[in-house]
C-alpha cells in the first residue's frame, strides 16, 4: 500500500508540475496585463498538435518539441500584437467573450489543418522503460521522471527570472501595480509582450511533453483550463510561487486523493461505486479548497507583491 501511495504521489507531482507550466503563464498574463485569457488552453492544444505533426514528419522527439515551442511562441507573439493588446483596453466581459470566440476559432483551425482524429506522439525509446526507485518494490516510468525533472527545472528557472533579475523585478512591480511601475519608468508594453510569449512557450512545452501520455485531440485545452484557473486562484494571481504551490496542491489532491478516497469508500460501498465516487470527491475537494482560499485569503496563498 505504501508503494502504491508513493507511485500516486509521483503521478501527482508530475501532474502538478504540468499544471504549473500552464498556470505560470496564465497567472502572469492575468496579474500583469489584467487580461482574462480563456484561450490560454488553446495554446497548449496548438503546441501539442504542432509537436505531434512535426514528430510524424521528422520522427525525432526532441527537435519536434523544441520547434513546437518556438512556433507556438511565435503564434503567441502574433496574437498579442494583433489581438490581446487591444483587448487590454476593454472590459473583462469583452475579454471573456473575445477569448471564448478564439477557442472556437482555434479548434476549427486545428480541425482544418490536422483533421478531426487525435494524433499520437511516441515517446523516445530510451525513455520507454521504467526506473527502479526501490529494489523489487517500486518502479516508475522513466519518461514521467523526465517530465518531473523538466517541470522542476522550469520552476527553478522561473523563480530565478522573477526573483533574481531586473526583468523579474519589473514583472513583480507590474503584477502589483502596473500604473505605478509605468510611472517609475518600466517599459510596460514590451514586458507585456514578453510575458505573453513566455506563457505561450510554457503551454507548448506542457502540451508537447504530455503528447506521448495523452491523445492529442481537439478541445484538450478546455479540459485543462479549469484546473489551471483553480491553481492561480489558490496560489494568488500574478505569483509564480503561488502558481507552483497551488499546482502541487491540486495535483496531489487530484491523484493521491482519488486513491485514498476510493480505498476508504470501499469499506462502506461496493467497489464499483467507490471507483466512481472517489475521483468525483477528489475533484470536489479541489473546488472546496479553492472556495476556502477565496473565503479566508481572497488574494490567494501567495499574492503578488511589488
Amino acid at each position: 500500500m505504501f508503494y502504491l501511495i508513493a507511485e500516486q504521489a509521483l503521478n501527482g507531482l508530475q501532474y502538478g508540475l504540468m499544471l504549473f507550466l500552464l498556470a505560470a503563464g496564465l497567472t502572469l498574463v492575468f496579474g500583469i496585463m489584467d487580461l482574462i485569457n480563456l484561450a490560454h488552453g488553446s495554446l497548449y492544444m496548438i503546441g501539442a498538435f504542432v509537436a505531434a505533426a512535426l514528430y510524424q514528419a521528422i520522427g525525432l522527439f526532441l527537435p519536434s518539441l523544441l520547434l513546437a515551442i518556438v512556433l507556438t511562441a511565435l503564434i503567441g507573439l502574433i496574437l498579442e500584437r494583433v489581438l490581446y493588446y487591444r483587448l487590454q483596453r476593454m472590459s473583462h466581459l469583452s475579454q471573456v467573450l473575445a477569448t471564448f470566440a478564439l477557442i472556437l476559432i482555434a479548434n476549427e483551425t486545428i480541425k482544418i489543418l490536422f483533421g478531426a482524429q487525435p494524433l499520437m506522439i511516441s515517446m523516445p525509446a530510451s525513455l520507454s522503460g521504467a526506473v527502479e526507485l526501490v529494489e523489487d518494490e517500486l518502479y516508475y516510468p522513466a519518461y514521467r521522471l523526465v517530465i518531473i525533472a523538466v517541470g522542476l527545472a522550469v520552476a527553478l528557472g522561473l523563480y530565478g527570472l522573477v526573483n533574481r533579475t531586473r526583468l523579474g523585478m519589473w514583472m513583480r512591480a507590474g503584477a502589483s501595480n502596473p500604473e505605478m511601475a509605468a510611472v517609475m519608468g518600466v517599459r510596460i508594453r514590451p514586458m507585456f509582450t514578453f510575458v505573453f510569449v513566455l506563457g505561450a512557450a510554457l503551454c507548448a512545452l506542457a502540451g508537447a511533453l504530455l503528447g506521448p501520455l495523452l491523445a492529442v485531440s481537439i478541445g484538450m485545452g478546455e479540459s485543462i483550463l479549469i484546473p489551471a484557473f483553480e491553481v492561480i486562484v489558490i496560489g494568488g494571481i500574478g505569483s509564480i510561487r503561488g502558481a507552483l504551490v497551488g499546482a502541487l496542491l491540486v495535483g496531489m489532491i487530484d491523484t493521491v486523493g482519488k486513491l485514498l478516497l476510493t480505498i476508504g469508500l470501499r469499506a462502506v460501498v461496493d467497489p464499483a461505486t467507490a471507483s466512481t465516487l472517489g475521483p468525483t470527491m477528489a475533484s470536489l475537494l479541489v473546488s472546496l479548497l479553492m472556495v476556502a482560499v477565496l473565503y479566508f485569503r481572497p488574494t490567494g496563498l501567495f499574492p503578488a507583491r511589488g
